[in-house]
């Protein structure tokens, strides 16, 4: 019988870091349960039944690319593979970092043996995976504006990286010289990344149109358009494509399944709730990527909202009353999440029961509660959850229980989820330095 059950669990960060930042191999988890108190003025009220969970993941697999936002198209990376123990191999500048008005935004991309990033002026870099040399950096930025813009981020497939822009352009660079290949223009600017599908590049923008361009000449093939929003969160999103069906988010908490071949709407919901008065709290966009798994489509809104639907007709499968701005990682039979409230949390895939909550530290001076932190993940690899953090801290949790492994500072604030391909982990800091642990 469901019991409920308070508690604060608090990932307390020890003044020096440890020997491995990853620690030892995660161990099954002991029997128990994990639940903290949010952050926010109410405690949160979580049911949780019977003895805990013993989660029970698929084997580490490597990945020899991540070649757009969230991985594959899907957004659902299940399990990748890095060594036991990481050491950092190279650093390398990416360009412009994170201002007063301007952001990084995008996730490193990696392909064909290369790693590109999109920095906070629109200057795209191509690094060498294994040395971190660059190769060659392109400006976005179109001839007659001297304006300088955030972009959104960066795809890749068959030898052509695509950017959207926020000069209301999607773009194609020639991911082998740098050179651009065409420009295409659209309704508004971009914040989050394309995605890219078998000849087809899909990218929303800012006033929640999205559109499906030809990947070898950029020429619109259909727009898909949502419902206006006056206010979004900074970053955009990312649709999730997966067959012949792509799930688009939009800043007003809209979430639509598409026909990719003609855009035309299979099924539509709405991650918003009334609950929310906070004034950030009160925008519903949809920043998390959505996944999309064996079937299902997971999605999380900063409304309060964290849900699971059937792919074909959109049918509400479960859903909790918790809100997100980072996406979801699915991995097997179970989805870790990163909530508002810093806590980090897995919950069974196929029932949104949650198996255990780690609260990460909410402030840079807890007394004062002052600078607030942002967590950025998690990416699973090899046994361990990592996540990063705006205050500069790279952590590791074990994904079945939720004690922490280990920590290191990193150089300077992260506030873009990292990345895993071929065995090495990468992090874009806010200062645009682009860091490689293998």
């Amino acid at each position: 019988m469901p019991r409920r059950i308070a508690g604060v669990l608090i990932a307390v960060l020890s003044l020096t870091a440890c020997d491995s930042w990853l620690g030892e191999n995660a161990a099954p988890p002991l029997p128990g349960k994990r639940i903290s108190i949010l952050a926010r003025d109410k405690a949160a009220d979580i049911e949780i039944s019977g003895a805990a969970a013993k989660i029970v993941l698929p084997p580490p697999e490597p990945n020899d690319d991540w070649p757009q936002a969230g991985g594959y198209s899907n957004h659902a990376m299940h399990h990748t593979m890095v060594s036991d123990t990481l050491e950092r191999r190279w650093s390398s500048d990416a360009g412009s970092g994170s201002g007063k008005r301007r952001r990084l935004l995008g996730q490193p991309i990696v392909a064909d043996g290369k790693v590109f990033t999109v920095d906070a002026s629109s200057m795209v870099s191509a690094f060498d995976a294994a040395t971190g040399e660059r190769l060659w950096h392109t400006d976005l930025t179109p001839e007659d504006t001297s304006e300088v813009y955030t972009s959104g981020g960066l795809a890749y497939e068959d030898g052509q990286v695509f950017a959207a822009t926020g000069f209301a352009q999607v773009v194609a660079v020639d991911a082998r010289t740098g050179d651009i290949q065409w420009r295409q223009n659209v309704s508004g600017p971009m914040r989050g990344a394309p995605t890219v599908r078998g000849g087809r590049v899909f990218a929303s923008t800012v006033d929640n149109q999205t559109y499906a361009l030809a990947a070898d000449d950029g020429s619109t093939q259909w727009i898909h358009t949502g419902t206006a929003e006056a206010a979004g969160l900074l970053a955009g999103n990312s649709p999730a494509v997966d067959g012949n069906v792509i799930v688009v988010p939009y800043s007003s908490g809209e979430l639509y399944a598409l026909r990719v071949d003609t855009g035309g709407v299979i099924w539509q919901d709405s991650l918003i709730t009334a609950r929310r008065t906070e004034n950030i709290g009160s925008l519903m966009d949809i920043r998390g990527r959505p996944a999309i798994d064996r079937g299902r489509v997971y999605a999380i809104s900063n409304g309060d909202i964290l849900l699971c639907l059937d792919e074909r007709s959109g049918r509400r499968i479960w859903e909790r009353e918790i809100g997100g701005v980072q996406s979801p990682w699915v991995a097997g039979d179970y989805l870790f999440v990163i909530t508002n409230s810093n806590e980090v949390i897995a919950v069974e895939a196929k029932t949104g029961r949650i198996v255990w909550v780690t609260q990460m530290q909410m402030w840079e001076d807890p007394k004062d509660k002052s600078g607030r932190i942002l967590w950025v993940g998690p990416v699973l690899a090899s046994d361990r959850l990592i996540i990063a953090s705006s205050d500069g801290k790279l952590v590791s949790l074990s994904p079945y229980t939720g004690d922490m492994l280990g920590w290191e500072p990193a150089p300077t604030g992260i506030t873009v989820s990292p990345v895993v391909a071929n065995g090495t982990l990468y992090f874009l800091t806010d200062d645009a330095d682009l860091v490689a642990y293998r």
